[in-house]
């Protein structure tokens, strides 16, 4: 049972945890990649929707978090000797849900802010799900604690959203691509990735 409620249609099913316990090494070094991309997704708001006072503060505040986030990732990828990529991989259920954003300033706008809020949401709900299945205890107290930490992340951008948007202009898109998030996450093949 999740602590918050998420504005996912679908959870994730139970078996997908086996897969990054299988492959844990693989598992963190896409962490640490999708750390990495959160923070450079805030400062993409900053740079395409300077304009937009009340994106400013959130998005720097969320920039710096995720970067914090990368860094603790990356501090466990060293201690066990691993080395991160310096390439980012394209994520198939990212790529999913960005084929699906609509075109025009404000439409875009608004889906990207909802499709970022669901990814927030699902990352947090797999953080959790992780933190549940970890036999290591120092692994699992961090991503417990990391669960916590990122269990907001979903809301900053529903509150961006409620702050240009109508609250049913909101709530239909955010309807809509909860429905595509879904089909997204079940269509994508589990693997050792957090998506």
């Amino acid at each position: 049972m999740l602590p918050i409620d998420l504005p996912l249609k679908e959870k994730t099913p139970p078996e997908w945890v086996q897969f990054p316990l299988k492959d844990f090494h693989n598992f963190l070094l896409d962490h640490a990649s999708c750390e990495r991309k959160a923070a450079a997704l805030a400062m993409s708001f900053l740079s395409k929707y300077a304009d937009k006072k009340a994106v400013i503060e959130p998005m720097v505040c969320l920039a710096r978090e995720e970067l914090e986030h990368f860094h603790e990732v990356w501090r466990i990828i060293a201690k066990k000797g691993l080395e991160v990529s310096p390439y980012d991989e394209k994520d198939p259920y990212v790529t999913k849900l960005m084929a699906d954003l609509r075109h025009g300033r404000d439409e875009r706008f608004l889906d990207r802010l909802l499709m970022s809020a669901l990814i927030e949401a699902r990352g947090y709900e797999r953080f959790l799900l992780l933190a549940e299945a970890l036999e290591d205890p120092e692994l699992k107290d961090f991503y417990r604690h990391l669960a916590e930490r990122e269990a907001g992340h979903y809301m900053i951008f529903l509150r961006i959203a409620r702050y240009y948007f109508t609250e049913t202009e909101v709530a239909e898109n955010l309807e809509r691509m909860s429905q595509l998030e879904s089909k997204a996450m079940l269509e994508t093949p589990f693997s050792s990735r957090l998506h």
